[in-house]
């Protein structure tokens, strides 16, 4: 397990992992610092292990563009070409809050996108605002999966836009593609949120794992599987990584999940867990 410890208090949420130059990064969310504004002030740690055990923080990520003045946060990268491609979100701008883009041949050091935010949804379905980045490569195309909420602000929902993956990403390079959610809470589990998409690809279909509940409902991990990356079935009606009992390290929640494939094949899920609702 890893937690930041820089604001006072063990803290990371939201992992997202790389295999980059013979290491791996994990980008995460750091909660802000004790006398900060609570809805300002978040930010994106880094660290850096040669095991997946082992961790170190190497820095931080400040905002990078006028949108993200607020905050940033929810980080999900991705390797092409030997850049490291981080997508995230602005955070304290409520159904403001939208996707950015900033890449890096470092890992540490990253250039924002000059159009961020780079994608926000339409539709009388959503809010228009878009959280939980996480992307993958489809037929030619980046597709980006994005969590939204409906018109009232209650329900949480997932929907999906693509790039081609010969672009700059930029704003005009995405097309939504979806005019109603993918996912959405449907199971009793899952209460009124389908969050934090972490997609893999095996078999040569793609797998869905995401957060059901909001944060310490409890939050738990389900999974859905797709031919195409735009329809999805569940495979299970229950979660298939639940909160842990009374009392263990994670029995408020286990949530907002992250797949790595490693090069060695093997696959690894990260996830974001707490006994204190979510204190720590």
């Amino acid at each position: 397990m890893f937690a930041d410890t820089s604001r006072g208090r063990p803290f990371a949420k939201d992992p997202g992992v790389v295999e980059y130059r013979g290491e791996f990064l994990m980008y995460y969310s750091i909660a802000p610092f004790p006398d900060h504004p609570s809805a300002e002030g978040w930010r994106i740690g880094i660290a850096r292990s040669s095991d997946l055990d082992s961790w170190e923080k190497i820095g931080e990520i400040e905002p990078l563009s006028p949108c993200e003045a607020n905050g940033l946060s929810a980080p999900g990268p991705i390797v092409l070409e030997d850049t490291i491609h981080l997508f995230y979100q602005s955070y304290g701008n409520g159904s403001l809050d939208a996707i950015c883009h900033a890449r890096s041949t470092d890992g540490v050091h990253f250039i924002p996108n000059q159009t961020n935010p780079v994608f926000s949804p339409t539709g009388s379905w959503n809010c228009g605002r878009a959280i939980d980045a996480d992307v993958i490569e489809q037929a030619g195309q980046l597709f980006l999966y994005f969590s939204t909420r409906d018109p009232d602000i209650r329900l949480q929902m997932t929907g999906v836009a693509a790039a081609p993956l010969d672009s700059d990403f930029s704003r005009a390079s995405w097309q939504q593609r979806c005019d109603a959610p993918i996912l959405a809470p449907e199971l009793a589990w899952e209460q009124e949120c389908v969050e934090a998409s972490a997609l893999c690809r095996y078999q040569g279909k793609l797998y869905m794992f995401y957060g059901g509940a909001y944060n310490n409902m409890p939050q738990q991990i389900g999974c859905a599987v797709s031919e195409d990356g735009i329809a999805w079935k569940r495979i299970s009606d229950r979660p298939v990584l639940p909160n842990g009992k009374k009392g263990a390290w994670n029995s408020s929640e286990s949530g907002h999940p992250f797949v790595l494939q490693a090069s060695d094949g093997k696959y690894h899920l990260f996830f974001q867990g707490n006994k204190d609702n979510g204190k720590t």
